[in-house]
């Protein structure tokens, strides 16, 4: 990404920033039993008329009321009865013409595929015990994050799930594959993970949610409704409170599993503009523009949004705040989030801290193209440095432990030469370490996302078989050697749903809206590759058992951690010592070895108990050793903890 020509925003926009904007946050729909009232903020309309409807598909609505022009902008009309459980649309006119109706901006609750909004008295959507529902305690050292899509890990005939593909399938305990062994959200307590990472759940545009019996697929990187939950995987998409209330009973189940929820979210762009409650209501105010009237495409998706503008910095704020509040989430994954700048996202952060102290916020430091925004003021990953509890995705641990993009080798799981500094990089965080060549863009550790793997780009294993010629013991071999040293890095380890179960799609790379039979996860390979799934939970329970391992500051992790010198390119061994009183051992060594032969290390001396060795780990131990040097075999990790 650095590598791109970054071009100054136009002046498209100029004079924006004039306009009224409301102190208060935005309501658009407020129901209050007896009256209802509506608001729609767009300051230069002539008028503005309130469409209500019984249905969500009907074509002529029972009442059209006019909206009165009010402060900063905002129509407003109240309706003097009880409407709960109608629908509504906005209407405004500009330049003597209609523009067609919208839900809005801000809409909470919509009906089927998102055209209209929903009245919906909001104590209806929540489940039994939801105000007691209580966020589990997750030390910064524990923090394991695994990145899922609904439909992928639930919808296949094996997932012994009811509610397939749907936000109940993570309500449901007991599941099991054929073979008896678990799936399901008991399958994630038993991985060890502490965050769950949601693909987009807010109301996306390219799945018909009229026809579900269609089986369609998508990711949902094609936002519509930022405020509102997605209906394709409620169990009813038609009734709007349905689907409310199955995503917090969803948020709900995984708490009392004791996880975190994260949410992918696509501020950065949205489905055809033209669409959209934001060009149907304040056109070209609310993403860059060209001066020709074009719509700036950093996003690959045909736009980029403003976060710089007023009002739609004030919108994510206000709309994250929504979710954190209202469905209890505890963390947000912003996707493409160098298209934001770098003032937005620290506000972001300073307001969702000051509602959760805990709260997890990382994201893409990329776009697919340059975004009209000086490359110093947006949220690039080379600036992470310049946020504050904001990180990024490590793209320097994932491509030197997997290889690059293109495809041409498998990195150093695969004994390329070449990737040394990188690995080592990841494995302080990308932080500014003094045995590290590679440039810092990390102020702390917790600001690295360290993975090998994610829903973009190949899975792993479709990865090797691309790139190797290598046997499937050989592959195997390799994932426990990349995602060793993915939980023993000093960030956040991060792995993609079904890789422990060495899930495969058919060697394709861009999955967003294949069928099932490319995206589904077969939960029968949990059986044929429980070896891997172990040797997963074996290295999050290691993790948990060992906080070294997350030191959570820069200046501890110059202190405590240093490489051991290695004359090989393709082995990375450090040592993480000084732990007494943060761990139960003393030191922690590790050995990465890449290369397809042994390789002896010295070591300092001591008692060590060994974690991980040849491929198998366990955090009680699976020998001892108390040898000066260790022997670490080809394409294998070993971990040491000193007592």
């Amino acid at each position: 990404m650095s590598s791109l020509a970054f071009i100054s925003l136009m002046s498209c926009n100029s004079g924006t920033e004039a306009l009224p904007i409301p102190e208060a946050p935005l309501e658009e729909c407020v129901y209050k039993g007896r009256k209802t009232e509506f608001t729609v903020w767009s300051p230069d309309a002539e008028a503005a008329q309130l469409r209500l409807y019984h249905s969500a598909t009907e074509e002529t609505p029972f009442r059209t009321l006019d909206m009165k022009l009010s402060e900063s902008g905002l129509w407003k009309a109240v309706v003097k009865e009880d409407v709960k459980g109608a629908f509504y649309t906005f209407q405004v006119k500009k330049g003597g013409e209609w523009l067609p109706e919208t839900a809005g901006i801000a809409a909470k609750a919509v009906g089927v595929n998102g055209w209209r909004g929903a009245v919906v008295d909001w104590s209806d959507t929540d489940p039994e015990g939801w105000n007691d529902d209580v966020k589990p305690v997750v030390r910064p050292s524990d923090i394991i994050v695994y990145e899922m899509h609904h439909r992928d890990f639930s919808i296949h005939q094996t997932s012994g799930v009811s509610n397939k593909g749907k936000y109940l399938a993570l309500t449901e305990p007991g599941t099991k594959n054929p073979d008896g062994l678990a799936t399901g959200i008991d399958h994630l307590k038993e991985l060890g993970v502490t965050y769950v990472q949601l693909l987009p759940s807010t109301d996306f545009i390219t799945v018909d949610e009229e026809h579900l019996e269609k089986n369609q697929y998508n990711w949902g990187y094609d936002p519509f409704n930022y405020n509102a939950v997605e209906g394709s995987y409620s169990t009813d998409p038609f009734n709007p409170v349905t689907r409310i209330r199955e995503f917090k009973q969803m948020v709900q189940a995984l708490h009392k599993a004791g996880m975190r929820v994260i949410l992918d979210v696509v501020y950065n762009h949205t489905t055809n503009a033209s669409l959209t409650g934001f060009e149907r209501t304040m056109p070209g105010y609310f993403y860059r523009m060209r001066p020709d009237g074009t719509f700036y495409d950093g996003s690959g998706c045909g736009n980029e949004t403003a976060s710089e503008q007023a009002m739609f910095r004030k919108y994510m704020i206000e709309s994250l705040e929504w979710w954190m509040k209202e469905y209890h989430i505890d963390g947000f994954r912003f996707d493409l989030m160098a298209i934001h700048d770098l003032d937005t996202m620290n506000e972001i952060s300073e307001r969702l801290h000051a509602i959760d102290p805990d709260v997890v916020i990382y994201g893409e430091g990329w776009a697919a193209s340059a975004p009209a925004f000086p490359e110093d003021k947006i949220a690039l990953k080379v600036n992470t440095h310049m946020m504050d509890k904001v990180g990024a995705f490590s793209d320097n641990i994932r491509d030197a432990l997997r290889g690059p993009l293109d495809c041409s080798n498998a990195g150093f799981m695969d004994g390329v030469e070449g990737n040394k500094a990188n690995v080592e990089f990841g494995i302080v965080g990308g932080i500014e370490h003094p045995q590290v060549s590679v440039p810092f863009w990390t102020n702390n550790p917790l600001q690295h996302v360290s993975y090998a793997s994610c829903h973009d780009d190949h899975c792993l294993r479709d990865r090797l078989e691309e790139a190797t010629e290598a046997s499937e013991e050989e592959r195997l071999a390799m994932i426990k050697l990349a995602q060793t040293a993915v939980y023993v890095s000093q960030g956040i380890p991060f792995i993609f749903n079904g890789e422990e179960l060495y899930r495969h799609k058919q060697g394709v790379k861009n999955s967003y809206n294949q069928p099932d039979s490319i995206n589904a996860i077969d939960w029968t390979y949990k059986t044929r590759y429980k070896d891997l799934v172990d040797y997963y939970a074996a290295l999050a329970a290691i993790r948990h058992e060992h906080p070294g391992f997350c030191l959570g500051d820069a200046a501890l992790v110059r202190e405590k951690l240093s490489f051991i010198d290695v004359d090989d390119p393709c082995v990375v061994a450090f040592r993480i010592e000084g732990l007494n009183g943060t761990d139960t051992a003393r030191s922690l060594v590790v050995l990465l070895n890449g290369s397809k032969k042994p390789v002896k290390i010295d070591i300092p001396a001591g008692n060590y108990v060994v974690l991980a060795q040849n491929g198998v780990a366990d955090p009680d131990g699976i020998g001892a050793s108390s040898t000066r040097y260790c022997t670490a075999a080809p394409t294998s990790a070993t971990i040491l903890a000193e007592i």
